[in-house]
């Protein structure tokens, strides 16, 4: 006992780390088949009892499961995640060519309706303009119309005074 004791208190003792320690899937397997092997030690003649031999097919499965595939399993779910990210991607590159093809069809309408609408208002404003030259013409227009019927009315009286005249002139030359 005294080696025992010894040598637990010996400092030169190197220290267990958590990878030293067993892993508590392995031990959980190597239970479960301690256990299957008691069972059927115990049943006598080899066999296994139902109840020890599900006992011992679970614990082989789960052990060789968790042994075997879950390295391939993380490969696998890596494999797919980098598949899944790659489509992800592609989409997300599809999706941004589609928005800028959206954005600049967007803004080739915008233009088009700037322009349009510039059109429209150089059209109205050279309509307003048109329309103002033919207002002031239609004003002249009126004004020398006044300006003819005077000239008319006055063109008469002076046909009327030039006829009294001539009557006037004619009685005096008798």
């Amino acid at each position: 006992m005294s080696t025992l004791s010894s040598s637990s208190r010996d400092p030169t003792r190197a220290r267990r780390t958590p990878s030293d320690l067993p892993a508590p899937l392995s031990s959980r397997t190597s239970r479960h088949e301690r256990e299957s092997k008691l069972d059927s030690s115990a049943s006598g003649a080899g066999r296994a009892t139902p109840l020890s031999s599900r006992r011992d097919n679970t614990a082989r499965g789960a052990g060789q499961a968790a042994d075997d595939t879950n390295p391939k399993d993380y490969k696998k779910m890596y494999e797919q995640a980098l598949q899944t990210n790659e489509k992800l991607k592609t989409r997300l590159e599809d999706s941004r060519k589609e928005l800028a093809r959206i954005q600049a069809r967007l803004e080739r309408a915008t233009q088009k309706q700037g322009k349009i609408s510039e059109s429209k208002s150089n059209v109205m404003e050279t309509q307003k303009r048109e329309k103002h030259v033919l207002e002031k013409k239609i004003s002249e227009m009126e004004d020398e119309l006044k300006v003819k019927t005077e000239l008319k009315s006055e063109n008469q009286r002076l046909k009327d005074e030039n006829g009294a005249l001539i009557r006037v002139i004619s009685k005096l030359s008798k």
